[in-house]
């Protein structure tokens, strides 16, 4: 009950939970430890106790993201040109561009703190999460929804979400090095009840929020959220204080007399780089922070060079003409253009059920040229179903007719006898497609045929037609020795839901479906314990020795120990064999690798199941002190089990995405080589037929964890072909293949979901952990979350990371471009001087801004907002090292620009010299008068010319390579595509519209054109602006035509469409024939992994009709 005036939270910590017993515990916090609290009681908790979170980590602050908007290089460029404005006492222009500069501040702040606050939003998706129990399932949710008087189920690797008060642990320790100081783990006692003043590091019946689980399983009772545990005590005093980095100090004690010195100097490096954005950010946020600064010194130069041309005679009309040249060069818009593309394209990757963590990955997406995935529950479905179970002596039980992985009741289990050899039998192989039939119909799935199995000898079969829902053989003594081992070596749990009507299954897949099979005959962990089975100790499952162990003593009194785990692991363990435990002999061992092989040959996840009856009698105190190594030896093979994990539906269109990309996929899994290779044949990651290759390009394709270990750095990189298989595979051969990847200069996005797997998300290039089943470890170890565990989504991220690069890359080169044109018109501008030399700028300073303020930064917008083009995913990655800035947007930055800057040029040259009579009268760069007519009308003519060419290179640069009028030629739906492909984007459509519509009123309104723009309203000349559109697409359009046909930066590979041609797009051993040749816009390749030699891998893609 809630006291009068205690905060609720405070109440829950005032329980002192150590210094009772949990009952006591669970009654006063109203929690029931068997179904949790329910949806109504949880609503109320939240309202009464607040978010489970930490205060004093609220994201940026509001006076940071203002204080970067001020600091770019592009305000401060328009902060030097105010002041030389006020300078010269040019009010109008000095308050133009004040008004400018609060303008572009306010808009860049809000945009700016919006995006932080949707990446904040985002980050805070892929938070620590935590599994409860409520309404009697176990249901997986954000941390800070964790309420007092919750049920908290942990695991090896989760980070505790909640100061817990246990009720129920096995083999539990935490660490607890960041509340007490102590590394080693704490081991936990549940059932310990202690005196109100003991110390939080003795309080060895609680788990603390924040601390990880290093080792066991428990469950508990939140007792405290956010502020009230432990660890949010100690923050409220330390203040959120930051460490600075190393080598910082000033303190002469610590550093010496050179401290305050060098100390000093390096922290005031570290302030202006932050406040300048030189060391903050991401990659690419920083690359386009040091281009503005070299922009800005770029306008310096400028600057002088036009005092010097003016032989620094620094009059009212050289200053305008210098601020004009400072504004020119500065993409004012570019940042917030970056930001805001960036914050968009991080929703639309969680509406593609990914989270990004890190800015970083975001970027680096879309350069991935190998991804190395785990199996189980990315590739395929994690629905298994325990299909098989061979018993030396007995035969092999089959589950068939059998469609909901969670419900034992459902199917039938017949007993057939042991394959004893593998001819051919083809009444077995369409037996086993009639299967899939079945299977097709009752879960509403399609499955690929498997090709090239081994196929085993026909038994006698009852029809299956004629057997029932529920209809399972006797139960043997063999038999049950199997059901034991898979109901007690086991944490999962499987129940029937009276509400919902269905069966639930809380835990592993794997585990889940071995507590179905036992279920089968009426087996259940829970109820074998009630009935007097006490658990004793546990091993866990580890990655490492790929073995689970658990110690439970018999109503009679008897310890038994049973294991599951990989057949190898297993049988290495086991002195004795079969029901009659006679010594095990190598002719046994050779028989259970050959069952193995058979039902693993046939895509069956294959473990093996020992037990073994311990004679020494230990107490429970005692049991706790054995070691594992004690514990699992002289096991009796008991014998096998195969479980079937179908493939994702959406994974080998995922693969062949992949494969069309440039991108090579690697299968890492614990599974035995012949399950790996069978699944990795069915979805296409290796080839169905061996025959046409080399040999050692086969012995490369599929490795064991052993033997990849077991190589040296030389053997791999001498490889034809790094493994597309690595099965058996560790926490470390995953390290040790992302380092093999990168010494062949490839980028690499590697999957994990354990804590093992952490060093390895870290390592990769991109580290993506799964969101459903990873753990809290590996998340934060991550750079992206899955939260669908599913492979076809990081194909969509691929994707997506790609659609941004292209996006930046055209957003970038058409802010740009006008300010190359701008540049150039306004240098051989200074040759244009009037009857006293000083030089008129052929556009001022506001026309500049209006053009790069309004003008170029809504279609930049679009052009952020484009969608990926038809051939994104069928051109190899693009170069990370080399970023957005590559050779093709360098030169393409100068072309248009030069073009654009010429036919500006031209037009004044015309309106001036040509039609005009070359007068360019009085200080018209200030003001103007008769004598400036012909001057102003100029200035008209190339301000509506130029803002047209920039509005219209908007809808250029939707393709960097192909043709305006026909973006995409594999389309055949229209003939003419191009307003079609124009509207497609809306926002980048109405931009160039209502953009070029601007320009009449700007030209025509009375003051504001003279004096504010420095022009007034034109007549013929609008022929030279409207003239030069054509002329300067046409000039694009054979600068693109050129490219393509010769191939100009794609490795002089000429990307024209061709009818009938093929293209190699390699996923490192077969070639995907097609009609069409699709051709790469990238602009470069990079080498492959089978690159190194000819392997004369020319197979068709696995799913090609000619397969």
């Amino acid at each position: 009950m809630t006291k009068e005036g205690a905060t609720p939270q405070a109440e829950a910590i005032d329980i002192e939970a150590y210094a009772y017993p949990w009952k006591e515990v669970a009654q006063k916090l109203r929690a029931n430890v068997d179904s949790g609290l329910s949806v109504e009681e949880i609503k109320k908790r939240q309202a009464q106790y607040g978010e489970n979170e930490l205060k004093g980590d609220e994201g940026v602050p509001i006076w940071k993201v203002f204080v970067k908007q001020c600091s770019n290089a592009m305000i401060l460029v328009l902060i030097l040109a105010m002041v030389l404005s006020y300078a010269v006492q040019d009010w109008i222009e000095g308050g133009v561009i004040t008004a400018v500069i609060v303008l572009n501040v306010t808009i860049g702040f809000f945009q700016e703190f919006k995006a932080e606050k949707t990446m904040e939003a985002l980050r805070n998706l892929s938070t620590p999460s935590a599994r409860v129990l409520r309404d009697g399932v176990e249901a997986k949710v954000p941390s800070k929804e964790v309420v007092p008087g919750d049920i908290v189920i942990l695991v090896t690797g989760d980070v505790i979400p909640a100061d817990l008060r246990l009720y129920e642990t096995m083999n539990f320790e935490c660490e607890e090095m960041q509340l007490t100081g102590e590394s080693e783990p704490v081991g936990k006692d549940p059932n310990a009840v202690f005196d109100k003043n003991t110390g939080v590091g003795d309080r060895i019946n609680l788990a603390f929020a924040t601390t990880k689980v290093t080792k066991g399983r428990c469950k508990g009772i939140v007792i405290a959220t956010g502020m009230s545990t432990e660890i949010g005590k100690i923050a409220l005093s330390v203040g959120g204080k930051k460490a600075r980095p190393a080598n910082r100090t000033m303190d002469p004690k610590k550093g010496g007399w050179k401290a305050p010195i060098t100390g000093g100097g390096r922290r005031t490096l570290d302030w202006f780089g932050k406040f300048l954005g030189l060391t903050e950010g991401t990659p690419l946020q920083r690359k386009l922070a040091k281009l503005a600064y070299i922009l800005l010194f770029c306008a310096i130069l400028l600057a002088i060079i036009v005092f010097a041309v003016n032989k620094f005679d620094v009059t009212h009309e050289v200053t305008i003409y210098a601020i004009s040249l400072g504004i020119a060069i500065i993409p004012e818009s570019l940042i917030a253009v970056l930001t805001i593309t960036m914050a968009v394209g991080m929703k639309r990757m969680v509406n593609r059920k990914v989270i990004v963590r890190k800015l970083d990955a975001l970027e680096a997406l879309g350069g991935v040229t190998n991804i190395c995935s785990d199996k189980t529950g990315t590739l395929t479905q994690g629905r298994m179903i325990t299909k098989k179970a061979w018993i030396p002596g007995v035969g092999i039980y089959s589950v068939e007719k059998t469609g909901d992985p969670f419900d034992p009741t459902s199917g039938a289990v017949r007993l057939g006898a042991t394959p004893t050899a593998e001819p051919d039998a083809e009444k077995e192989y369409a037996r086993k497609q009639q299967e899939r039939d079945q299977a097709r119909s009752a879960l509403a799935l399609t499955f690929d045929e498997p090709v090239g199995r081994k196929r085993v000898t026909e038994q006698p079969r009852i029809p299956e037609e004629e057997l029932a829902d529920g209809e399972i053989p006797d139960v043997t003594p063999a038999l049950e020795s199997i059901i034991h081992t898979a109901a007690l070596c086991n944490i999962a749990k499987v129940r029937f839901d009276d509400e919902k009507r269905k069966w639930i299954g809380n835990g592993d897949p794997t585990e889940i479906a071995l507590a179905v099979f036992s279920q089968r005959w009426g087996y259940e962990r829970t109820g074998m314990v009630e009935s007097g089975w006490k658990a004793l100790s546990e091993y866990p499952f580890d990655s490492s020795i790929k073995r689970m162990s658990t110690v439970y003593r018999k109503q009679d009194g008897q310890d038994m120990i049973f294991a599951k785990g990989a057949v190898e692991r297993i049988l290495e363990r086991c002195t004795r064999y079969g029901p009659d435990a006679a010594p095990i002999t190598e002719e046994n061992k050779t028989e259970i690798l050959r069952q193995m092989s058979l039902l693993a040959d046939q895509g069956f996840r294959v473990l093996a199941l020992a037990n073994r009856v311990y004679t020494t009698k230990l107490t429970e105190e005692e049991w706790k002190k054995v070691s594992r190594d004690d514990v699992e030896q002289e096991y009796t093979f008991l014998g096998l089990l195969g479980i079937y994990d179908p493939p994702r539906l959406e994974t080998k269109d995922a693969i062949k995405a992949c494969t069309q990309a440039g991108i090579q996929v690697h299968m890492l899994t614990g599974d035995h080589p012949s399950t790996a290779r069978a699944i990795a044949r069915d979805v296409g990651i290796i080839p169905r037929d061996f025959t046409s290759l080399a040999a050692d390009v086969v012995a490369s394709m599929v490795k064991t964890g052993v033997e990849f270990d077991a190589m040296t750095d030389e053997e791999i990189d001498n490889l034809p072909t790094l493994p597309f298989v690595i099965a058996r595979c560790a926490p470390d051969t995953k390290t040790k293949m992302i380092k093999a990847l990168r010494r062949r200069n490839r980028f690499s996005a590697m999957t994990g979901d354990g804590v093992n797997d952490a060093p390895s998300l870290s390592e990769a290039d991109v580290g993506i952990a799964m969101g459903m089943n990873g753990s809290d470890v590996a998340k934060s170890a991550s750079a992206i979350v899955l939260t669908d565990d599913n492979f076809a989504s990081i194909v969509n991220a691929v994707e997506e990371g790609r659609r941004m690069f292209d996006n930046i890359q055209k957003f970038i080169l058409h802010l740009l471009v006008s300010n190359v044109g701008e540049v150039i018109l306004l240098i051989i501008g200074l040759a244009f001087q009037d009857s006293k030399g000083f030089s008129v700028f052929p556009l001022s300073p506001l026309e500049i801004l209006w053009i790069n303020m309004i003008t170029s930064s809504f279609p930049a917008f679009g052009l952020g907002l484009e969608n990926a083009t038809s051939d994104i995913m069928r051109r190899e990655p693009h170069d990370n090292k080399k970023g957005v800035f590559t050779t093709q947007i360098l030169v393409d930055m100068i072309v248009y620009g030069f073009l654009m800057g010429t036919l500006t040029l031209s037009t004044f040259v015309i309106i001036v010299y040509g039609v005009g009579n070359g007068d360019l009268g009085n200080n018209c760069n200030a003001k103007h008068s008769a004598s400036c007519d012909t001057v102003f009308r100029a200035r008209g003519a190339v301000f509506a010319e130029l803002t047209w060419l920039i509005l219209i290179s908007a809808w250029e640069f939707k393709s960097i390579r192909r043709s305006m009028f026909r973006l995409d030629p594999y389309q055949t739906e229209h003939k003419f595509p191009f307003f079609t492909d124009i509207y497609a984007n809306k926002f980048l459509f109405w931009s160039v519209v209502i953009g070029a519509l601007s320009v009449f009123p700007v030209v025509y309104i009375p003051g504001l054109n003279t004096n504010v723009f420095k022009h007034k309203g034109i007549t013929w000349e609008w022929a030279l602006a409207v003239g030069a559109v054509p002329v300067f697409v046409l000039g694009v359009e054979l600068w693109k035509f050129v490219k393509r046909r010769f191939g100009l930066f794609n490795r002089g590979v000429s990307d024209r469409v061709k009818k009938d041609a093929s293209v190699s797009l390699r996923q490192g051993f077969f070639t995907m024939a097609k009609t069409m040749t699709r051709t790469s816009t990238s602009g470069f390749s990079r080498p492959t992994t089978m690159e190194k030699r000819n392997t004369g891998l020319g197979l068709p893609l696995v799913g090609d009709d000619k397969v």
